[in-house]
């Protein structure tokens, strides 16, 4: 007897293999010249939107909505406006591009990709597949000792991602154990469920041992959102089962290192007693914080922080990070962005922008929310809505702690695709489920 995963056909997933590449290539190691930039991953985000386009044009499919195409353009407002403000032509250009392709053109390619609730569930099994993939890499340099340096061993588990991109393998994990939980919550098979609360537990490793502390809040966060709003009894078996895990994997297995608990620790130290990244956190936070206060409608223009933030910054703030391990030597990284997705739209965009681009986000997560009430009631796609509402609740939560930058970032293009599909199409009850869940 075989496990009855949602994948159907080939014939019937064709449309989203350009979607599935971005995924496989997410997967590969990434050479030491790519460092921190954009990798192959998003370059194949480009045949997404092109994949879409001839779609659309082969099949004469209706295009976006009205609403969806409000929601998903209302960032090119704030963007446009602030590319116009940068430095240069080139940089504001780049800024465009940039921020078109993780928040509006990716994301409405995704959405126009997905026809019903299977293509939803095989996206979010693909995203469980790379989650333990990267994951399992990473457990792998943890016990080997070839992971990213943390003070001073090369522990820290980063997958494919390399140093430069510490938060990569952190986040891929996050989103795979959120998809995993909520396809665990829903309504399919005992087998499936069974499997995917048996990856959600598996996942849990690889997140602890990536020493992300953003990670580890925004995941908690969500987990515990995902599993309030799939019913309170439910969330009282599976936190018991959580916990249960939880003594098992630091107490009998001994994945609960000093290194760890000293990491858990000092999120609550950050006012008291913070450490060095913590600092430069804080400062570049105020930089941004004043370039918006000099600039609070537009901003300093796209591409802007660098430029601005020694005029901003403290002499706190150190002259860059120590990156070195997971087969890279050691390299020091400037710190060009406040870690803060917030302040960094505030501080080049200004006002303006951030509340077009949280607009949008705010928009989805109250349809998401709508949605899975709708969901509750009928019974179909509850699976859909956790995940497509957990996504987005913590990537707003994460946002708090990261900005965009790095070959990851297409990833979060892709998810938010999945969550503007949730809220702008997939709640309808015409939508067909491709099963019943």
């Amino acid at each position: 007897m075989s496990l009855a995963l949602p994948l159907g056909r080939p014939r019937h997933w064709s449309p989203l293999l350009p979607v599935l590449a971005v995924l496989v290539l997410l997967a590969l190691p990434l050479s030491s010249s790519e460092g921190g930039g954009a990798g192959p991953a998003d370059a194949a985000s480009a045949l997404v939107v092109g994949a879409c386009l001839v779609r659309l044009l082969r099949e004469r499919a209706r295009p976006l909505s009205a609403r969806s195409a409000l929601v998903l353009g209302l960032p090119v407002a704030g963007a446009a406006l602030a590319a116009m403000g940068a430095a240069s032509p080139g940089a504001g250009l780049a800024g465009l591009g940039r921020y078109l392709q993780v928040f509006v053109l990716v994301p409405a390619a995704v959405l126009l990709l997905i026809r019903d609730r299977r293509d939803f569930r095989l996206l979010a099994w693909a995203l469980v597949g790379l989650a333990l993939w990267q994951g399992a890499v990473g457990v792998k340099q943890y016990v080997t000792g070839t992971g990213a340096s943390y003070q001073g061993r090369m522990i820290r588990a980063v997958g494919t991602f390399g140093p430069y991109d510490v938060m990569g393998m952190a986040t891929v994990v996050a989103f795979g154990l959120l998809c995993a939980v909520g396809l665990a919550l829903g309504r399919a098979p005992v087998r499936e469920r069974a499997a995917a609360a048996g990856c959600a537990l598996a996942l849990l490793v690889p997140l602890a041992l990536s020493f992300s502390r953003g990670a580890w809040i925004a995941t908690a966060v969500t987990l515990t959102a995902q599993l309030l709003l799939a019913g309170v009894r439910r969330a009282l078996k599976v936190g018991a089962v959580v916990v249960a895990a939880g003594v098992v994997l630091v107490g009998g297995l001994g994945v609960g290192t000093a290194m760890l608990q000293e990491r858990i620790d000092s999120i609550t130290k950050v006012a008291d007693a913070p450490d060095q990244s913590v600092t430069d956190r804080y400062t570049m936070w105020a930089a941004a914080t004043g370039m918006w206060r000099e600039h609070p409608l537009t901003g300093v223009g796209l591409k802007g922080f660098p430029e601005y933030r020694d005029g901003h910054a403290s002499l706190a703030l150190s002259s860059g990070s120590d990156t070195e391990g997971a087969g890279v030597g050691f390299r020091r990284e400037p710190l060009l962005s406040p870690h803060n997705m917030y302040l960094l739209v505030l501080a080049e965009q200004g006002l303006i922008g951030l509340l077009c681009l949280a607009g949008g986000w705010l928009a989805m997560l109250v349809l998401g929310l709508r949605g899975l009430r709708a969901a509750h009631r009928t019974g179909r796609g509850l699976d859909c809505a956790l995940i497509g509402c957990g996504l987005l609740l913590w990537q707003l939560v994460d946002f708090v702690y990261a900005d965009i930058g790095g070959p990851s970032t297409v990833l979060t293009a892709v998810c938010l695709g999945l969550v503007a599909w949730w809220a702008l199409v997939g709640a309808a009850p015409a939508v067909p489920d491709g099963g019943a869940r």
